[in-house]
């Protein structure tokens, strides 16, 4: 399967590292033009830099509306859109205060609910358009130490299936993407003091973690970025013009249901 998306304009949000950088790297890979988003021009830039080609980046904060504003103001459309960017913070729901709740609501939902307002209306007018939303394993397996980081990645789900519907007959499909556990910088980070004290490869690292806390895992190791990147990039391409209003897992197994 050659997946070509030569002349179409793809905008990742935060893509400078870990599945988003992966992400952008992979739709590049394809022919894509690909915008990439962050929170710096130094980060920005970098990533553009190994991206490389046609690539360009927006510096934009998308967590609250005039952040929105500006990715918007530099790029007014696009064919594809990935809403990548989402935050976690584990803590217990006695101890999660109001501030918490709506900082994980503004970035992990309304960030994608903004693109939405603004992207999918274009991709309707040119019949063609392709808009996916990262959730997570724990839309289903609400984790018991962070429900306000599920009960987010829980309406990323329902929002691409309402907007699927929305977006009926008009060419323009959307979708979600649940990863489980996947070794990106920041989990590789969250290891690195095991990985050194062991002097194990972080691979390994890693796939006792996945085996301690995510003890359903079918796969039983952590997946590649990379790994989730390809479904985004099949999902992107003509090749998926009939899935549409789907979950798709790359979880490795770890939801435990039919």
């Amino acid at each position: 399967m050659n997946i070509d998306l030569t002349g179409k304009l793809a905008i990742v949000t935060g893509s400078t590292e870990g599945i988003g950088f992966a992400i952008a790297r992979g739709l590049a890979d394809s022919g894509a033009t690909v915008v990439v988003n962050g929170r710096t021009s130094a980060r920005v830039d970098a990533a553009v830099a190994r991206i490389g080609g046609t690539a360009r980046g927006v510096v934009a904060d998308l967590g609250d509306a005039s952040g929105h504003d500006i990715l918007l103001a530099a790029e007014p459309q696009a064919d594809i859109v990935v809403s990548n960017l989402g935050i976690f913070q584990p803590a217990d729901f006695f101890d999660t205060d109001d501030a918490t709740w709506d900082r994980h609501w503004q970035v992990n939902v309304m960030a994608g609910v903004r693109l939405a307002r603004s992207y999918l209306p274009g991709m309707e007018d040119r019949r063609w358009g392709r808009f996916l939303l990262l959730a997570s394993e724990s839309a289903f397996n609400i984790p018991v130490e962070m429900i306000h980081y599920g009960v987010s990645k829980t309406a990323d789900v329902a929002l691409a299936r309402g907007l699927a519907k929305r977006m009926a007959g008009t060419g323009v499909t959307v979708n979600s993407v649940l990863p489980g556990p996947t070794l990106s910088e920041g989990v590789a980070a969250m290891l690195e003091d095991e990985r050194a004290s062991s002097g194990r490869p972080i691979e390994d690292v890693a796939a006792d973690f996945v085996t301690t806390h995510r003890s359903s895992s079918i796969l039983r190791r952590a997946a590649t970025v990379e790994e989730v990147a390809n479904m985004v990039v099949y999902l992107a391409s003509p090749f998926a013009s009939a899935t549409t209003g789907a979950a798709l897992r790359v979880d490795g197994g770890v939801i435990d249901t039919l």
